[in-house]
């Protein structure tokens, strides 16, 4: 089977776009970066790279390395001393490698493969429009069903995992917020506008927290992941549109899209785990891979020094509360093989094939310690054709929708329906799709346990998961007579879907 990239932010397909005054417009799709170069030191000859430099977190080592930054070229950007990582530009090619001889640095690296000053778009074509016809159908639908919201015909994955019926039951507290890390959240969208929580969303592009108003939305329409994303999770049921897994809760958007080029850098991701942890997150969703690498290997230095960072940050947020979930990737590629070949990285400038081992050279956020990593299903129940997986690693799966499995709605539309920027509703699928369902069950839990830590949540997910087993025929996802996936384990635990799907009405009961 020919894979479909695992590129920008773990979504797949064309957006379908459903206007609440239906008119119609084009949404272009997903930006990706132009190729510009091959390796940090060709980048660093061109113009400025950025570094996280990772130190002993007493006061004393860490004025040391900054002054030692300074003398080697560097300028400092943010400083998060409590965990240890500087982030720092330097135009300097030597900077790394002298940079990592300092009394002190644990680890450094460049976060990037092209200059700061070097970034492109390309489009990808324009969105797939949902015509008022077919939005009436839905809706009629809706009304003929007793469901609350418009839409909610349309959203087969409400009720796969009995989130219409655990709304009923206790649809969330608004003292738990999950926060969207990710391209941004339209919040004023009115299904998202009830729930949304501007005290705790940022823009940490940069890799330093802008709170000004508004800062936190997507920079443009085509911006939609995080919108998407934030609707999946807690989209109001309040008569309009559609509703997300609970409904009760806040949501809340840390930006960390890079402006130019849309892709997720590591000292944005690195600012916005402790942003939220700062400011009293409990959840937070990230449908991403940290760029310019898919998989961050631990033999080179620069993308050692990148797992170093934002495992630094994550960690510091779950000690302070936040349990982090994550989308397992768009790949189909097994993440406890032997080997993976790689041929997307680095995707700021001209990739290069590789082959990884998965055990060394890491997804990350989904691949750090205590981050749920979440694998997608369709309507089916089966494995989505483009999720990746691995037993060991999968804790957890959830509806991210499949073309290839097609339910019985009005629209026949196997994707995920969800809120859009400018009062816009669309399809979209992808573990991005996923893991917001899961961030979804994981809010309810927490709003029914609030005392549970985040080791304990991931328990409670796990033990609530409903686990169809291994398939017991061969696994051919996109039906071409093809065995695309291998799925190993049992019935309690096994690789495509780690502990089980979540279970919504399993979590509020």
């Amino acid at each position: 089977m020919a894979h479909l990239p695992s590129r920008r932010r773990l979504a797949l397909a064309v957006p379908v776009v459903l206007s609440l005054t239906a008119s119609l417009g084009f949404l272009p799709a997903a930006a990706s970066a132009a190729p510009v170069a091959t390796s940090a030191a060709q980048a660093a000859d061109a113009g400025t790279l950025a570094y996280v430099v990772n130190t002993k977190v007493d006061h004393r080592t860490v004025e040391s390395v900054k002054k030692a930054i300074a003398a080697a070229g560097g300028t400092v950007t943010a400083a998060y001393e409590k965990i240890g990582v500087l982030v720092v530009h330097s135009a300097n090619p030597d900077f790394g490698p002298t940079i990592r001889a300092v009394r002190g640095v644990q680890s450094a690296g460049a976060t990037r493969t092209a200059p700061l000053s070097l970034a492109g778009t390309t489009d990808e074509g324009a969105a797939q429009l949902l015509s008022k016809a077919e939005a009436a159908r839905t809706a009629s639908a809706s009304a003929a069903a007793g469901e609350s919201e418009p839409l909610e015909a349309d959203q087969w994955d409400l009720r796969a995992i009995g989130a219409d019926k655990a709304a009923q039951i206790n649809p969330g507290s608004e003292k738990v917020t999950v926060a969207v890390i990710d391209t941004g959240v339209d919040d004023t969208h009115p299904d998202l506008a009830p729930n949304f929580s501007a005290s705790q969303s940022a823009n940490c592009v940069g890799g330093v927290a802008d709170t000004s108003e508004g800062a936190w939305r997507p920079y443009t329409e085509q911006d939609y992941h995080g919108t998407h994303v934030a609707g999946e999770i807690a989209a109001a049921r309040n008569g309009i549109g559609v509703a997300g897994v609970a409904p009760g809760v806040k949501v809340s958007s840390i930006k960390v899209s890079d402006p130019k080029d849309g892709l997720f850098y590591p000292e944005n991701v690195v600012c916005a785990f402790v942003f939220a942890a700062d400011h009293g997150v409990e959840i937070t969703n990230n449908s991403y891979y940290v760029d310019p690498w898919l998989y961050n290997c631990m033999d080179d230095p620069d993308q050692k020094a990148i797992v170093d960072a934002v495992n630094r940050a994550q960690l510091y947020a779950q000690k302070k509360g936040t349990l982090n979930v994550a989308s397992a990737g768009n790949s189909n590629h097994d993440l406890d093989a032997d080997e993976i070949v790689d041929t997307s990285s680095p995707d700021d400038s001209t990739p290069v094939t590789r082959t990884v081992d998965p055990h060394e050279c890491l997804d990350i956020p989904t691949q750090l310690p205590g981050v749920v990593t979440v694998s997608a299903t369709g309507v089916n129940g089966a494995k989505s054709y483009y999720s990746s997986y691995g037993l060991g690693v999968a804790d957890v799966a959830a509806p991210g929708g499949d073309r290839y499995q097609i339910p019985d709605t009005p629209s026949a539309n196997g994707r995920i329906l969800s809120t859009m920027p400018n009062n816009g509703y669309g399809f979209l699928q992808g573990t991005s799709m996923a893991s917001p369902h899961v961030a979804g069950v994981a809010a309810l839990l927490k709003s029914k346990h609030p005392y549970a830590s985040p080791a304990m949540l991931q328990a409670l997910l796990k033990a609530q998961a409903d686990n169809p087993g291994c398939p017991t025929e061969p696994y051919d996802g996109n039906g071409d007579g093809v065995v695309d996936a291998t799925c190993a384990g049992g019935k309690r635990i096994n690789g495509f879907y780690g502990f089980g799907v979540v279970n919504a009405l399993r979590a509020v009961k």
